[in-house]
């Protein structure tokens, strides 16, 4: 069950004000999440990992990640839960559980009204990093950086759910510029 889980004891407890970011790290064992609240330095509200047992039967798995991720969004009321994109994968049975349990985020978040954004590695690499080729602890450097924690956020999944967070902080406004500037 899903229980808000602080990350390197920096995660205020306070519900999220309007503009909030869920990102999430996308998986069936493990789910990243972090909520990301923007502004000139990025304020970190939770981050944590969504996990479900192996053992467990696949439809049992994608019930409780369906429900630890309501109670995410209903605790923090995103207006945006930026996704990482499934990509193909060598590790068919990988590729197919990350995609079901991304499959649960993207409907879900949708379904509340939230803005619903994927983004690849290589673009959350670009924008948090400035360098798509950064490394994992690049990545956990730069999250660290930005949103001013005193240590590197722990776990990777969690850590690459902030950079997704992230990424959408910083596209969004040329994102919308450009969508603006198209239906004009």
């Amino acid at each position: 069950m899903f229980a808000p889980r602080k990350g390197t004891n920096e995660a205020s407890s306070h519900a999220a004000s309007p503009g909030v970011v869920l990102g999430i790290d996308p998986g069936l064992t493990r789910c990243g999440y972090a909520v990301v609240q923007p502004g000139p330095q990025p304020s970190l509200l939770a981050l944590g990992v969504l996990t479900t047992p192996a053992a467990d039967e696949l439809p049992d798995r994608l019930a409780r990640l369906h429900h630890d991720l309501t109670a995410l969004l209903d605790e923090f009321g995103p207006t945006a839960v930026a996704v990482e994109r499934v990509f193909f994968q060598h590790n068919t049975r990988t590729a197919m559980s990350v995609g079901q349990a991304s499959g649960v985020v993207l409907a879900l978040a949708a379904s509340r009204g939230c803005r619903v954004v994927q983004y690849t590695p290589t673009q959350v690499k670009n924008a948090v990093a400035g360098f798509g080729a950064a490394s994992k602890e690049e990545m956990q450097r730069m999250v660290q950086l930005r949103c001013g924690l005193r240590t590197l956020p722990t776990p990777a999944d969690a850590a690459d759910a902030a950079a997704l967070a992230l990424c959408h902080i910083a596209t969004e406004p040329f994102a919308r510029s450009v969508a603006g500037a198209l239906t004009r």
